[in-house]
């Protein structure tokens, strides 16, 4: 069976707007789960239990299930709950992001804990406050730790935003699905978003590689 490229020439058009779409959910998922996992990591080292039994139960929920059923709680449960009707979009961002947030808060948390204490104790020392010491002492220094944990974690969420296609959110792997269905192929439309989501994650992990490289240098 010869390969076909003129089918990927025809969708390459929509292979692009749904790469493009896959970039921007993804991008949206991390920063939305990056402030929510901030919250929820101060949460889990809180002496409080009422404040690190829920984060503890909400890390672990969203990382102990799979993103698949997540999408579909998400998606056909709490969107349509909070808006009245379902979008696909919307459903894909926001589960995207409540599942990034349980990896990004153990993220914080690995990098706040990996900071010598001694510094908190001598910011401490010389009046500051504890958010005063968080802000302006730890987490500048644990920022620059967590930056290739972030990078890691940016780049499975752009893999795994593959699986809004089951919710009909016009990303990559949805326009690769109506290719297969319009043609009846499987090589030539999973070959092209493999090649695709290759030269994202690829070029992702060489931007972090270079931002790491000034992070340190700085």
């Amino acid at each position: 069976m010869h390969f076909r490229f003129d089918i990927i020439v025809d969708y390459i058009p929509l292979l692009l707007k749904g790469a493009a779409l896959t970039i921007g959910i993804s991008a949206l998922a991390i920063t939305l789960g990056s402030m929510l996992g901030l919250a929820v990591s101060f949460g889990k080292m809180s002496s409080r239990w009422y404040l690190s039994w829920p984060t503890s139960g909400y890390i672990h929920f969203f990382r102990g299930t799979p993103l698949y059923v997540q999408i579909l709680i998400v998606h056909f449960g709490l969107v349509p709950a909070c808006i009245g009707h379902t979008d696909a979009i919307v459903a894909a961002i926001t589960a995207l992001a409540l599942n990034s947030a349980a990896y990004t808060a153990e993220i914080y948390r690995a990098g706040i804990q990996s900071i010598d204490k001694g510094q908190t104790e001598a910011a401490q020392s010389l009046g500051m406050t504890g958010g005063q010491t968080m802000r302006f002492i730890i987490l500048p220094q644990a920022v620059r730790r967590m930056i290739p944990a972030f990078g890691n974690e940016f780049v499975v969420l752009i893999k795994d935003s593959s699986l809004v296609a089951l919710i009909a959110a016009p990303e990559l792997m949805y326009w690769s699905n109506v290719m297969r269905g319009q043609y009846l192929r499987v090589w030539e439309p999973y070959l092209a978003a493999a090649f695709i989501y290759l030269i994202l994650t690829y070029s992702l992990s060489k931007l972090l590689g270079w931002m790491e490289k000034k992070g340190v240098a700085g």
